[in-house]
């Protein structure tokens, strides 16, 4: 596993591949976001996509530390071992964990759960409760373009308003590598640095950067059942119902969002150059396999953007 504590590894120039260009790009992004923001924040949940993006600040900004805090919207239906690596991975890069609970949303009110309902769509709430909290001026998020239609609109630096709203037919141009950050007092810039990789690039670059993931992302045995489609596993949070036929299958997971709307696929690929092999030859998206929450219409992602979801 690649360590970034005694500095980031650089490949010899006659060594570049696709990957160092995106890499440059990320890095010359994230470098730009500290220049022209006071406050920014990056959303980590322990999974892929955040652990690349906290893997490249590490190196935009080597041998200083990390210049901001990580930020988890977290649900309370998470798989077990994703917050234990989520907890441990922190520690080990030396940046502070900021937690926005959905449960203490619900506790005090600020949001009503429907019972039987997933929480994906209660996280806004505790998102922009998080964000004003802290004061952020900027949050960076790991949505890449070719994750669903929604997010293919977005701009890398994309403007929300006073009440965290998307406005997709109000997008600043962006020419070149000039990104522009400015924002009304209230208002505040989500940053996509991953916005132009695709999910085989970041597997790629997990895979060059000997970048460490939690297990649930390779194969493994779990109990599981068919639901909408899906293969569920058995948790608190998702038990089977009396109809449903529980089995032991070999899966792993493409996206670890919450436990109650992510689905396993059925896998063999227990390490990362098998997974890089499968991410390839797969067509449809991780979002689209394997998240219940997306799949409630074309619109549901930018009708949750709007409102200021991720």
């Amino acid at each position: 596993m690649t360590s970034l504590l005694n500095g980031p590894p650089r490949g010899d120039l006659t060594d570049r591949t696709w990957l160092s260009d995106l890499e440059d790009e990320s890095i010359h992004i994230l470098r730009e976001v500290v220049g022209q923001f006071e406050r920014p924040v990056l959303l980590f949940s322990g999974g892929k996509d955040s652990i690349v993006m906290l893997h490249l600040a590490a190196k935009a900004f080597w041998p200083g530390k990390v210049p901001f805090p990580v930020m988890h919207v977290d649900t309370g239906h998470n798989f077990t071992e994703v917050i234990a690596f989520r907890d441990e991975h922190v520690e080990r890069m030396g940046v502070k964990l900021v937690i926005a609970s959905v449960q203490d949303a619900i506790d005090s009110g600020r949001v009503v759960e429907i019972p039987g309902q997933i929480r994906n769509p209660l996280q806004t709430i505790p998102l922009l409760d998080g964000i004003a909290a802290g004061r952020y001026d900027a949050v960076l998020g790991g949505a890449r373009r070719d994750e669903e239609k929604a997010r293919a609109k977005e701009r890398i630096f994309s403007v929300r308003d006073d009440f965290g709203q998307w406005d997709p037919r109000n997008q600043r141009p962006e020419l070149w590598d000039l990104y522009n950050g400015k924002h009304r007092p209230g208002e505040h810039v989500r940053v996509f640095p991953l916005s132009n990789w695709t999910e085989l690039d970041v597997w790629a670059y997990i895979q060059r950067e000997g970048i460490a993931l939690p297990g649930i992302y390779y194969a493994h045995p779990r109990e599981v059942f068919d639901r909408d489609g899906m293969l569920l596993a058995v948790t608190e949070f998702t038990p089977p119902g009396a109809d449903d036929v529980v089995r032991t299958e070999i899966v792993r997971y493409r996206t670890v969002g919450d436990a109650t709307c992510t689905g396993a696929v059925l896998s063999d690929a227990a390490d990362v150059a098998a997974v890089v092999a499968e991410v390839a030859a797969a067509t449809i998206s991780e979002r689209g396999a394997t998240r219940a929450d997306d799949r409630a219409s074309e619109a549901a992602m930018e009708d949750r953007k709007r409102q200021g979801y991720f």
